[in-house]
């Protein structure tokens, strides 16, 4: 079976393009989402992220962790944010190599905002079977995309439940 390289899903969330933008596009907050992000440490603090910065993702998967060195490659606002893996590490991202790009994109709809986000494989260059190997013991069983299709899904539904949970002072 063909590798697949690029998995994408989708959400209606009910909170505008800016608001969602907002919040997708600052580092340090995606672990409030993800399953296995747990944030960021991002030079300049916790604001919306520019094209060319760079950022250290902390991650964790079970009891294992590591950390990336991610480059933003595009930051227009309200519209889509994307940034590229290209360092990993256990403690410090020494091992340069293209990883994945991760996209979101917001679409206004139905007074909401359709958010889609996208992983793309990046490691292209590995060789079917090694990539196989390594995606059978760092995913439990399941192929990178699989998996990622439920980190997704996670990462989503996480989004829309804290954007549309009314703040109480």
């Amino acid at each position: 079976m063909p590798r697949t390289f690029t998995v994408a899903r989708s959400i209606l969330v009910e909170a505008s393009p800016s608001a969602v933008y907002e919040q997708i596009s600052r580092p340090a907050r995606m672990g409030r989402w993800s399953p296995e992000n747990l944030g960021a440490t991002v030079v300049g603090g916790d604001r919306p992220a520019h094209v060319g910065q760079v950022f250290e993702g902390r991650n964790k998967r079970g009891r294992y962790r590591w950390t990336t060195r991610c480059t933003v490659t595009a930051a227009d606002p309200s519209r889509r944010f994307a940034f590229r893996v290209h360092a990993i590490g256990l403690r410090q991202p020494r091992l340069r190599a293209a990883i994945a790009t991760w996209e979101y994109r917001f679409e206004a709809e139905d007074g909401g905002t359709r958010v889609t986000e996208t992983w793309t494989d990046d490691r292209r260059s590995w060789p079917a079977f090694v990539a196989d190997a390594f995606d059978h013991v760092a995913t439990g069983g399941k192929t990178f995309a699989a998996f990622q299709r439920g980190n997704i899904e996670k990462t989503l539904r996480n989004l829309k439940r804290e954007l549309e949970t009314p703040v109480h002072p």
